[in-house]
C-alpha cells in the first residue's frame, strides 16, 4: 500500500492549484476584475496545501500513483467553499461561494499536458 505523500504531483499541477487559490485573492490578475467586489477575503495559501494533499488521496483512491488535473478540479469546490468570504454585495445579489468558485475555475486554465515532460525524460533515458 502506498502512502498518500508518495503519490506524484506534477509541478504544473501544483502551479495550477496555486493559481486557483491566488485567483480568489487577486481576481483582476486572472481576468476577473468584476469579481473583486464580490469577495471580502479570498482563500489563504493553506488552501493550496489542502488541494494538493486531497488530490493525492483522491488519486490513490482512484488507483493511481500520480495526480491528474481532474483530481484537483474535483476537489476545488470542496476545498475553497468555506475558505472564501463573500462581500455583503455578493450576498445581496444571492450569490454563493460555488458560483464564484465556478467562475475562478473557468478563468484559470488547466495545464495542457501534465506528466508529458516525465514521459519525454523517460523516453530519453534521463533520471533525476
Amino acid at each position: 500500500m502506498w502512502p498518500c505523500r508518495a503519490v506524484f504531483v506534477d509541478p504544473s499541477l501544483m502551479q495550477y492549484a496555486v493559481k486557483l487559490v491566488s485567483a480568489t485573492r487577486k481576481p483582476a490578475q486572472y481576468g476577473l476584475a468584476d469579481m473583486a467586489r464580490l469577495l471580502t477575503y479570498g482563500a489563504s495559501p493553506r488552501a493550496t496545501i489542502g488541494m494538493i494533499e486531497g488530490s493525492r488521496a483522491l488519486a490513490l483512491l482512484r488507483g493511481r500513483r500520480y495526480v491528474l488535473p481532474e483530481d484537483i478540479s474535483d476537489l476545488v469546490p470542496d476545498v475553497l467553499r468555506h475558505r472564501v468570504v463573500l462581500s455583503y454585495e455578493a450576498l445581496a445579489e444571492g450569490l454563493t461561494p460555488d458560483v464564484l468558485i465556478s467562475r475562478v475555475m473557468k478563468a484559470v486554465p488547466v495545464p495542457d499536458k501534465p506528466l508529458a515532460h516525465s514521459k519525454q525524460e523517460a523516453a530519453e533515458g534521463r533520471r533525476d
